[in-house]
């Protein structure tokens, strides 16, 4: 079990993860930016590090800045709520280096996750249902609309990549 953990994150789900350490006994540590220098979360966390001005590529997206806090406080592991850098594998990667444990999957997980052509590809190979469409990236217009008119509309369009 962890001792003290770091919320790598904001609002709402930081106030979650708050709660549910506090039930477990866990110190929390909550990093915060600029505007959020007086919301809930800051004030419920046991401690509570600046990191930034308020751009979250100034704050909350900063990795090796989260490190130094974890290393500054004392917390054993990272928990990263959701967005911001819970989907990047080198924030895993760079925590496993530093010796601090990620609340989460494991790297390669987010990176095969990271890419739909490559998790879609990885579900059906597990016996997953996935929905009908391309097996690849689609590469224009005529393409795309070969692929509506042979599985039936209506249809979603996803970006390999992304949320």
């Amino acid at each position: 079990m962890f001792k003290k953990i770091l919320i790598a994150n904001r609002g709402e789900i930081a106030c979650r993860v708050i709660k549910t350490a506090r039930r477990m006994g866990i110190a929390t540590v909550a990093v915060y930016s600029d505007a959020d220098a007086h919301a809930p979360f800051v004030r419920m966390a046991d401690e509570a590090v600046r990191i930034g001005p308020a751009p979250a590529s100034e704050s909350y997206l900063l990795a090796e800045e989260i490190i130094e806090v974890c290393k500054a406080t004392g917390a054993d592991a990272v928990h990263p709520g959701y967005g911001f850098l819970s989907e990047r594998a080198s924030f895993v990667e760079a925590l496993d280096a530093a010796g601090i444990a990620f609340i989460g999957p494991p790297a390669g997980a987010i990176a095969a996750m990271g890419d739909k052509i490559e998790s879609k590809k990885l579900a059906r190979a597990a016996g997953v249902n996935t929905v009908p469409g391309s097996e690849g990236a689609i590469a224009d217009t005529a393409e795309a609309l070969e692929w509506a008119n042979r599985i039936g509309y209506p249809v979603m369009i996803k970006a390999s990549a992304g949320g």
